[in-house]
């Protein structure tokens, strides 16, 4: 991250944290700051295309976002009321579980799979394709673990979480791929091209993701 992005980044989050000095902490004002964080970032960048410096890019794009005092005043109430965040916690902390399970069974179901196949001596393209349940359900445990709030850090953004799990995904089914097209052709430079190919998208994302990550943790200082 270059020194004006953290420059931005710092600026963007000391206002957004003074904008809601006060306030109660929730899960759900967590998820509104990072909203808003993202909506002044990518606002004062379209400023900053229009030739604008930064400080006026940054000043129009707050502007823009018009009057937040509604939203402050929701929040504060939502800080105080406890019965609305236990409710709202329990709901998200059940889908979080309910993805859990499905993805580690799925996952299980996979590899249960491809060794039944294997002791059947089914030829190993047969065995291998059943590995794409492992693929789904790695990629649906990470989902649902990311999106689960837990007692020293608040969920994550859903569209983050979506990310890396794609990330994960994509990993997975290099592995998955590469595995599948050398038993299917015998020709192992087509297996290392398939594991680049989505390798590399899947630590892209991820990289991507690490380097522009924000602090989940409920006592961050």
């Amino acid at each position: 991250m270059s020194k004006i992005e953290n420059h931005m980044d710092k600026k963007v989050t000391a206002y957004i944290e003074n904008l809601f000095s006060g306030v109660g902490p929730s899960q759900q004002l967590f998820d509104l700051k990072e909203e808003l964080a993202t909506n002044i970032k990518e606002k004062t960048a379209d400023f900053k295309a229009r030739g604008m410096d930064d400080k006026q890019a940054f000043k129009e794009a707050v502007i823009s976002m018009g009057d937040l005092s509604g939203l402050v005043d929701d929040m504060r109430k939502l800080g105080q009321d406890t019965a609305k965040q236990a409710v709202y916690s329990t709901m998200t902390a059940r889908i979080s579980t309910a993805g859990i399970i499905a993805g580690v069974l799925l996952g299980l179901f996979g590899i249960f799979t491809v060794a039944m196949l294997y002791f059947m001596d089914l030829d190993a393209v047969s065995v291998a394709g059943s590995g794409i349940f492992i693929v789904a359900g790695g990629t649906l445990v990470t989902y649902s673990v990311l999106t689960r709030e837990t007692r020293k850090k608040y969920a994550m953004n859903k569209i983050r979480a979506v990310l890396y799990a794609l990330s994960t995904g994509l990993l997975l089914f290099s592995l998955f791929t590469a595995v599948v097209t050398r038993f299917s052709t015998g020709e192992m430079y087509i297996a290392i091209g398939s594991l680049m190919v989505f390798s590399l998208a899947g630590i892209g994302i991820f990289l991507f993701l690490i380097l522009t990550g924000t602090d989940r943790r409920k006592n961050a200082p």
